[in-house]
């Protein structure tokens, strides 16, 4: 056996003893956590609703704006920050719930394909101050877009899930959608 084997065999078993008497300790970090987790009720719960997202970049002021220009004639490159309404029904004028705020950015050459960043964030009713963070790949003339949800706050703490969104109005010349969202996540 070499020295360079004998002393890594050495540091690693210094090393898990000194790790194993700050467990017993009661120092570790992992135990607080554990600690804590068992000390509270948690139970895991479906929630499934629909809500419709308005993209509206010709209204004064614009819900969506471009902050990168594309580099090319297919919009490749082009990044928009949105500030969305979030409404009950497909209408604008249908009851306001929340509010769509992130970012999506033209991310493929080949189609109006999206890379989709945004908290949708409640502002009424039992979810009012809770946000739901979704992450994901949005296919513009697919039927159905399915993208996951990564996270979320307040109500939907430790959310994981995913959304089906589906177009309900697009125009072409103005930019303007109108997007059913079907969300289905799990939260505490």
């Amino acid at each position: 056996m070499s020295t360079f084997s004998i002393l890594l065999a050495l540091s690693i078993t210094i090393l898990l003893h000194l790790v194993q008497c700050h467990i017993i300790d009661g120092h570790s970090d992992l135990n607080l956590v554990e600690l804590k987790l068992d000390q509270i009720a948690l139970k895991q719960k479906l929630s499934r609703f629909r809500i419709y997202w308005h993209d509206i970049p010709t209204r004064n002021p614009p819900s969506s704006i471009p902050i990168v220009k594309p580099v090319t004639k297919t919009g490749f490159g082009q990044v928009n920050m949105i500030d969305n309404p979030l409404t009950l029904g497909p209408e604008l004028s249908s009851k306001a719930v929340g509010k769509a705020q992130g970012f999506y950015g033209m991310a493929s050459q080949e189609e109006l394909g999206l890379l989709m960043a945004m908290n949708f964030f409640f502002t009424t009713g039992k979810y009012n101050g809770s946000t739901i963070t979704i992450l994901g790949r949005n296919v513009v003339f697919d039927r159905v877009r399915e993208m996951p949800v990564i996270g979320g706050s307040g109500l939907f703490r430790w959310a994981r899930g995913y959304v089906q969104a589906r177009t309900h109005d697009f125009d072409l010349k103005s930019g303007a959608a109108t997007v059913e969202y079907t969300i289905y996540v799990m939260h505490y």
